[in-house]
């Protein structure tokens, strides 16, 4: 930032929604707390569930002491919101208990939330709602730690700092495909994997960002998932490049952990702290450019 704007800036805390769509809610919100936390910035942190399905995993005593709905917060402004993903991904969106809510607060983001980032599932379905942008099943499960690089061939502020490769977890069941996202002149293609396709999308100012995969996730997130389904009899395959010789019981080797801490940071700075007016009830509308 230039000396001349950094002294011309007013200073508050930068005020944060998270709309958490995970079954074990602590989990979730312990990830992102920390990563949000891996930062100079004072941020104010809220968080919600939605109203019109019972979460099954989380205790009522939890929810009641740390979160809110979305009508107690619909008529509040935000700097960002993080919208996480959902084990929902093999369902039709309309299909999904709570897509109407999920629809309303992703409207009301358009004039109450600079910058949203969307998470797995929440960034299919942010990029259905909002651009119409489908999903399909895969093959196989997407069950892993992958490495990436850039498509956008111009410097990217979210990935400052970034290696040319870079490594990411991802646990899903559906993509979005390269063609459907090219075809929108409001997203930028951002990050792929040769691996597992598309990684970051965006639109044209920054104010929705859309990433399929986990940065987030603790070191033994994979691990749990693996062992649960495992025990359960699913059908589940060992994650990719996780375990050491993919052997189970030896203890997973973390190559995310500086790619959370940037891509957090990052879009706290540019396009959150940078960007966002003082007084958000100035925000103007993010636009749908299709």
């Amino acid at each position: 930032m230039p000396e001349d704007r950094a002294f011309r800036q007013d200073i508050r805390p930068l005020r944060i929604l998270i709309l958490n769509l995970m079954p074990n809610k602590i989990a979730t919100e312990t990830q992102l707390l920390r990563a949000l936390s891996n930062s100079p910035l004072q941020v104010d942190i809220d968080l919600i569930y939605t109203a019109s399905y019972q979460p099954r995993n989380t205790g009522i005593d939890h929810l009641t002491k740390f979160y809110e709905t979305f009508d107690d917060v619909r008529d509040q402004y935000y700097d960002g919101m993080i919208i996480t993903g959902a084990p929902v991904e093999q369902m039709d969106f309309e299909e999904v208990a709570y897509w109407p809510e999920l629809s309303a607060i992703m409207e009301w983001s358009n004039l109450h939330v600079y910058s949203t980032l969307h998470i797995c599932w929440g960034a299919q379905a942010g990029l259905y709602y909002h651009y119409g942008v489908p999903k399909y099943d895969v093959p196989k499960k997407v069950f892993g730690i992958f490495p990436h690089s850039m498509t956008y061939t111009k410097p990217v502020k979210l990935f400052r700092g970034f290696d040319d490769i870079f490594q990411i977890p991802h646990s899903r069941h559906t993509e979005i495909r390269r063609e459907d996202i090219l075809a929108r002149k409001g997203l930028r293609l951002l990050s792929e994997s040769a691996e597992c396709g598309v990684y970051a999308v965006s639109d044209l100012t920054g104010r929705r960002i859309f990433v399929t995969g986990h940065t987030e996730y603790d070191a033994n997130t994979l691990r749990d998932e693996y062992i649960r389904d495992h025990d359960k009899g699913l059908p589940i395959e060992i994650p990719e490049n996780y375990f050491p010789d993919d052997d189970p019981t030896k203890q997973p080797m973390v190559t995310w952990r500086s790619c959370a801490t940037l891509l957090f940071t990052n879009w706290l700075n540019y396009y959150v702290y940078q960007e966002t007016p003082f007084d958000l009830t100035t925000l103007s509308p993010a636009i749908d450019i299709r």
